[in-house]
């Protein structure tokens, strides 16, 4: 210590200037200018005397010694503005897997990115294991903002031994305002790690500019089921359609070449040889994929026109075409089929760019 050091006391509150030092006595000036005689054992200094005026200049004299290393208040962080959109309101979330070098599959790595497609912030937790492993392992917890996609990990080929299945929850939120409630929910599937070495299984997609592998989390506020199969159910069916005199047909797709239309049957003994083994949301999904096969493959066909036929039932499978014929593809007219030849379970899309 030396002569115009500023020091603070270790065992009250206070501090000031040393005018003099005699022997182990230091002689403090406070702020108010009284100087004051103290032990140099109980007293630190908090700037030497070259820097003291810079020092002095930081704090005025009641804070630097009553509090002189009170921290600054924190700024506030800036408030989320949220652009909402109507079709926000429902939720929409894709895991996608993306190659850093697509034309390098068995060296590049990988990114797991998480699409927000919705109104709502997302707290999102995601992990995965092998099936060797009792546990799981987190690879990404946080917010994901609205409208949004975050790259959640990175990994190699290295990786995918402790991959064989993925695990997505979620809790949906809104920030100051009113909103629906959302169920949390708990997504796990099953991950097909052969794949990642697989050009032709990595597809466009609306989200990303390159291919990605990807798999939908939640579609239109329902959460996404594993395909679960029993064994005993398919052994019979197996032994039922051994035992068919003729192959069930197929054809579910028809061209009206006179009138130019497409008639996909959407029915679900139409496209899969058996349901023994799957529920209704199962169903639906293959349905569904069917019916985006069908609108991808016609998207530049301008002025076509595909008629759906999804029957009458419950109303399910019609409302998850419109659905998706609003968030998707917005422009294209779409209109009940004709009865006369379709019956009333059946819509006409004609494509528009």
């Amino acid at each position: 210590m030396k002569v115009n050091d500023i020091v603070r006391f270790l065992n009250e509150v206070g501090g000031g200037r040393i005018v003099r030092i005699d022997g182990n006595t230091a002689y403090v000036e406070d702020g108010d200018g009284f100087e004051r005689p103290v032990l140099t054992r109980d007293i630190v200094v908090v700037a030497e005397g070259g820097k003291a005026q810079e020092y002095e200049r930081k704090l005025d004299v009641k804070t630097r010694l009553v509090e002189p290393d009170k921290p600054a208040p924190r700024p506030e962080e800036p408030k989320i503005v949220v652009e909402e959109t109507p079709t926000g309101e429902q939720l929409n979330v894709v895991l996608a897997y993306e190659p850093k070098e697509i034309k390098h599959l068995s060296t590049t790595t990988f990114y797991a990115t998480l699409v927000n497609d919705s109104n709502y912030f997302l707290y999102v937790t995601y992990a995965t294991r092998s099936n060797e492993m009792n546990g799981w392992v987190t690879r990404f917890h946080g917010i994901v903002e609205p409208n949004m996609q975050v790259t959640m990990d990175e990994f190699g080929h290295d990786d995918l031994t402790e991959m064989d299945r993925l695990a997505v929850q979620y809790v949906a939120f809104k920030q100051g305002k009113e909103y629906k409630l959302k169920n949390p929910a708990l997504v796990e599937q099953k991950l097909d790690t052969t794949k990642f070495y697989k050009l032709h299984c990595f597809h466009e997609n609306e989200y990303f500019d390159s291919p990605v592998l990807a798999i939908e989390i939640v579609h239109n506020d329902l959460p996404a089921k594993a395909l679960t199969i029993d064994s005993s159910a398919l052994e019979k069916a197996l032994r039922e359609k051994k035992r068919e005199d003729r192959p069930r047909p197929r054809a579910v797709e028809r061209r009206h070449e006179k009138n130019d239309i497409t008639v996909v049957d959407l029915h679900i003994h139409e496209l899969v040889d058996t349901t023994a083994g799957l529920d209704s949301a199962s169903m639906l999904a293959i349905q569904m994929d069917k019916f985006r096969e069908v609108m991808k493959a016609n998207q530049k066909n301008l002025g076509h026109k595909i008629v759906f036929i999804h029957g009458k039932g419950e109303g399910v499978l019609r409302k998850a075409i419109l659905d998706e014929l609003r968030r998707r593809y917005p422009r294209c007219a779409v209109q009940d089929a004709s009865f006369q030849e379709y019956g009333f379970g059946a819509t006409q899309v004609t494509i528009h760019q």
